[in-house]
């Protein structure tokens, strides 16, 4: 009811356009034209998205097609369908979860999940990391339920979950080069249940699920077509250290993507996530590993392995990181899990249905109360050990991805007058796509030098941007929630 409220972020309108240009390559007429080229398919922004793999939007056009045939914008098109996966995401870490407890402990994991109001924000806008996760998860939960149905010998159910273990691992590796992890904790988990090296290398139905993950991978990544070898290794080395120039606002300072501080993580993922969720999992971890028998405690293993090998990874190699930890959501769900364990000993105690349900909601109003409060701009949230979103302000990054020009903008339309100009200190376009026709928009770091009295500019504050022109001049539009100004128009003098 609420995905037309979110304003485009950075990172779709090309992303997007990319996903136009690839019906380039899946049109049957081009390919025997006699001059087939492949990177006709990777867009006006081939040079930027080309190594990313397509794979997600690949799979959201038709959904996409269908919301635009029934009237909605692009924006919202897509918003509508990231949000959808984002709901298979939450359906599958339900059960997974449900593996190792019980059904109303696995929802309220799947319902701490959903509610968490950084998960909530980036479900709409962000066509990139929450697919991931959800074709992530997808891959680790329907590769455990192949792995199960070999060690119980049903046949019959080997394909059906074969050919989705196989599905949602070849689009994962396609979206992110860091999809075959999936693979390995499914390799892991097959070892726990007591799957030999030997045997599982004899069974035909592994090398099919090797080869059909691989062959998904390949037919929904164009640019691998290029040379498949040569070009996932580039990918793969290019990927590894995720290079960028982009600047970072944490703890008061700006730092350049590539230099920020080993602590940067750890302290963000503890001032994103609601408060009793640090609680649960820690609880839970402890519950968890002390009711399992040694078979259980290994598979738990494997989800600590799960988020701990990134986390090392991530602390140990300082790879360059922005706009918050949004590349490694990825590596939540297990923590989410080990919460419900938590939940589960926190039912038990509870004899009534209502007190369950009461400490529950209070658990999870945690979340939901911001989401309403900060709505469309929940990614952008902190949780009170930070000090809250007034506390962060100037110090960390909030509405870093600029989505805040649509409500901005839509302001102005309401004030425009015929021949008004507004230049937009970065990204233009995505102001443009809200802008009425009396509205010109201007590039202001390439035409600052032509802007006049009663022009107006638009600047978000991202690396606090909004301090370095036109600092003193009274703002006519804010966009503000919970004490943090996130874009800001000001009227030239």
């Amino acid at each position: 009811m609420t995905f037309r409220s979110y304003g485009l972020s950075w990172d779709e309108p090309l992303f997007y356009d990319y996903g136009e240009a690839l019906k380039y390559a899946y049109t049957p007429s081009n390919w025997f034209s006699g001059n087939f080229d492949v990177t006709q398919s990777f867009g006006s922004s081939g040079s930027d998205h080309a190594n990313r793999g397509p794979a997600y939007l690949l799979v959201a056009m038709p959904f996409v097609s269908l919301w635009k045939w029934l009237g909605f914008d692009s924006a919202s098109a897509w918003h509508l369908t990231n949000f959808l996966t984002f709901n298979l995401g939450i359906y599958l870490l339900y059960r997974l979860a449900s593996k190792w407890m019980s059904q109303w402990a696995a929802l309220a994991v799947a319902a701490l999940f959903t509610f968490q109001p950084l998960l909530w924000g980036h479900a709409f806008i962000n066509p990139k990391d929450i697919p991931f996760l959800t074709f992530f998860l997808g891959a680790v939960f329907f590769g455990f339920e192949m792995v199960d149905d070999f060690v119980t010998h049903h046949a019959s159910r080997i394909t059906p979950k074969l050919l989705l273990a196989s599905f949602f691992l070849g689009i994962a590796t396609s979206i992110r080069i860091l999809g075959p992890l999936a693979a390995l904790l499914v390799l892991l988990y097959a070892f726990v249940q007591g799957i030999k090296v030997s045997d599982l290398l004899k069974r035909s139905k592994i090398w099919l699920y090797a080869s059909l993950s691989l062959v998904i991978m390949f037919l929904s990544w164009p640019y691998l077509w290029l040379n498949l070898l040569e070009k996932f290794t580039e990918v793969f080395v290019f990927m590894s250290d995720n290079p960028t120039q982009l600047n970072v606002l944490f703890a008061g300072n700006d730092y350049q993507a590539g230099d920020i501080p080993r602590r940067y993580f750890p302290i963000l993922l503890s001032y994103t996530l609601t408060e009793p969720t640090y609680f649960l999992i820690a609880v839970g971890i402890f519950f968890g590993f002390w009711k399992a028998d040694n078979k259980k405690r290994l598979t738990l293993a494997i989800l600590l392995f799960w988020f701990g090998i990134l986390a090392a990874y991530i602390l140990i190699k300082r790879p360059a990181m922005y706009d918050g930890y949004r590349h490694f959501l990825f590596i939540l769900p297990p923590l989410f899990i080990f919460a419900g364990f938590a939940f589960e000993a926190l039912f038990y105690w509870l004899k009534h249905s209502w007190q369950k349900f009461v400490i529950a909601f209070a658990i999870l109003a945690f979340g939901i109360l911001p989401i309403l409060q900060l709505h469309p701009y929940q990614y952008a949230y902190y949780n009170n050990f930070a000090g809250g979103m007034d506390g962060v302000f100037r110090n960390y990054e909030t509405e870093y991805w600029l989505t805040c020009y649509r409500e901005a903008v839509f302001g102005l339309n309401q004030l425009a007058e015929p021949g008004t100009q507004l230049f937009v200190r970065r990204e233009p376009y995505i102001a443009a796509y809200y802008a009425d026709s009396n509205i010109t928009i201007r590039d202001f770091r390439s035409e600052q030098k032509e802007m006049k009295t009663g022009d107006y500019y638009l600047v978000n504050t991202r690396s606090n941007e909004d301090l370095k022109f036109l600092r003193d001049e009274p703002a006519m539009i804010e966009v503000s929630r919970m004490g943090a100004t996130f874009c800001i128009i000001k009227q030239v003098p």
